[in-house]
């Protein structure tokens, strides 16, 4: 791409709201309101979303005219063997055209540079910031640029725009589907509301409402309605799932990654690398000053050899709402190689499994392969301290100390007379001898899970499905330093095999301290108010029920500890079984 001048780029992205990011990827969005209510319809094989989304992108003219064929993006394989309506624009829709089912094969472009989340059920948060961010970047602008033809310097002339439509992937009726927010309105009129009555939460609620417009444009309203509630098919063609990017200058350069990644209200750990070719020594120490959220924290009195590295921290709690920080810090007396971090702070909230009813079924259900997260159980560092080794020497200082004549001198005596006197003194010559001190830390994990006490034919780890279970698990954190260079764990969250450790999960409580423990919160479907997690009644006979649980954020100035954890319980019947009876 041709050099251009670097100029501010005063753009603007009309998306306000957002649901929240997946978090398999651990990854997750910020700063967005709570997304509202939770199932994406039964949770059965025939009407389920697949937890896979993207976007639609058409290029039009500063009046709206179609100046390119819309393309979608996402970052999943979506299958070729998809229901679909080809590639229309929600511009397009709403200037007459009609909705025309194609089976034909489905076109989906992966970009290199992967996509923010663009919908999520349950109750999680997803970044608006990211999402603008990304469209409002030069690599999105490239990419663009590529896929339509149109010429870079074109495109961010001032003359275009581009209309974001946020898709969603799922099963209905049986039969995958890919539809924009528009189609999916359209489609439910057409089949007399099927969708509405089937996936309400996805269709008519967290796929509409994932982007919408925050000021007017393109003869679209800014949307000024719920935000965590069902819409109409109507509120849905007129106002929502539409976001508009104005380019009137060249874009931001390359998107930056982030340096760090953190979880919303946690304490954390940042750290940078310290060099010196010479000497850094308690006569001149060097000092390192964090600026994070507002915050300084400052590190004074560091000390190493010519030549030596340390590492430096400083430990701090993250904010309670998802944001990107920019934290820079002030080194004197040594050099580090970078002084500026990109901070990207997530949520986890919870994406709550949806309400598991009797009636629930999927006949085509496998067992999937358990996670493996990155896994890191152990970390090691060290600091340098200084003292002073003493080493007294003399320092001679020779003076002539001339003798005056006196009477038992020659009459011819002309002087000259005197000896030497050493008026030295002892100088401590010594050096810093420099020790290392080393640290380490460790982290292990473990869980269990148990069909719940009030469960009333479990046996042992023996039990029919449809009844709930709880989960125990401990993260046990250990280290030789003071507690100001680490924090124990303190998040762990449950995936489950219905979901093919996907999907949904379970955020769990967690108690604090070098050896947390961590456990189901209460679940809302129960009629006790149990802290459990319900197993549902289609469950294979005869088939492990495995649990898994990913415990992280015990961070250490060496980076964050995490461990995989798992266990199971038997399932053999169903609850039924206990509830059946037959009349003779």
């Amino acid at each position: 791409m041709k050099q251009l001048t670097k100029r501010i780029f005063p753009l603007f992205l009309s998306l306000v709201l957002m649901l929240s990011a997946g978090v398999t990827a651990l990854a997750s969005g910020e700063g967005n309101i709570d997304g509202g209510g939770g199932s994406m319809g039964s949770g059965t094989a025939t009407d389920v979303w697949h937890n896979q989304d993207g976007v639609r992108i058409t290029v039009v003219t500063e009046d709206g005219g179609i100046a390119s064929t819309p393309f979608d993006l996402s970052n999943f394989s979506i299958s070729g063997d998809i229901l679909h309506f080809g590639k229309v624009s929600k511009l397009q829709y709403s200037g007459g055209a009609s909705l025309s089912l194609d089976a034909g094969s489905y076109g989906c472009s992966r970009p290199g540079t992967s996509l923010p989340r663009i919908i999520s059920g349950g109750r999680s948060r997803a970044g608006i910031e990211a999402i603008r961010r990304y469209f409002c970047s030069e690599y999105a602008a490239q990419l663009v640029a590529d896929k339509t033809g149109i010429p870079f310097e074109d495109l961010v002339s001032g003359s275009y725009k581009l209309v974001i439509e946020p898709i969603a992937y799922f099963t209905h009726g049986g039969r995958n589907y890919a539809m924009t927010a528009t189609e999916a309105a359209l489609y439910n009129q057409m089949s007399g509301g099927t969708l509405r009555s089937r996936m309400p939460s996805l269709t008519h609620q967290n796929l509409p409402l994932s982007i919408f417009l925050e000021t007017p444009d393109l003869g679209y309203p800014a949307w000024s309605g719920t935000t965590s509630s069902k819409v109409s098919d109507s509120d849905i063609l007129s106002a929502l799932g539409i976001g508009i990017v104005s380019y009137k200058d060249v874009p931001e350069a390359e998107l930056q990654a982030p340096d760090y990644t953190y979880r919303v209200d946690t304490d954390v750990i940042t750290s940078i690398t310290l060099t010196s070719s010479t000497e850094v020594n308690p006569d001149d120490p060097a000092s390192v000053t964090f600026h994070i959220n507002g915050g300084t924290y400052t590190v004074n009195d560091i000390v190493m050899p010519a030549g030596g590295s340390q590492v430096v921290w400083a430990k701090w709690h993250t904010p309670l709402e998802p944001t990107t920080l920019t934290i820079q810090v002030s080194v004197s007396g040594a050099s580090t190689a970078k002084t500026s971090f990109v901070a990207r702070i997530i949520s986890l909230e919870e994406n709550l499994p949806p309400d598991p009813l009797a009636t629930d079924t999927n006949p085509h259900f496998s067992l999937s392969s358990l996670p493996s997260n990155p896994q890191k159980t152990s970390a090691s560092w060290s600091v340098w301290s200084a003292r002073w080794h003493a080493n007294w020497e003399w320092e001679s200082d020779w003076d002539w100390e001339s003798d005056s004549c006196d009477s038992g001198c020659p009459e011819d005596c002309s002087g000259g007379h005197g000896h030497w006197v050493d008026n030295g003194e002892w100088v401590d010559n010594g050096w810093y001898d420099f020790t290392s001190t080393a640290y380490s830390a460790s982290l292990s994990g473990s869980m269990e899970i148990h069909p719940d006490d009030i469960v009333p034919t479990a046996q042992g780890d023996n039990m029919k499905s449809g009844y709930g279970i709880k989960e125990s698990a401990t993260a046990a954190f250990s280290s030789n330093a003071p507690v100001s260079h680490y924090a124990p764990a303190q998040t762990a969250v449950a995936y489950f095999p219905e979901f093919g450790y996907d999907m949904y999960w379970r955020l769990l409580s967690c108690s604090g301290g070098n050896t947390a423990t961590f456990a189901f919160k209460p679940n809302e479907y129960s009629t006790y108010n149990r802290n459990v997690h319900f197993t549902p009644v289609w469950y294979p006979d005869g088939t492990a029920y495995t649990v898994y649980t990913y415990i992280i954020d015990a961070w250490t100035p060496s980076g964050m500890l995490s461990v995989n954890v798992s266990d199971s319980v038997q399932i053999q019947g169903s609850l039924f079984d206990d509830w059946y009876s037959k009349r003779e």
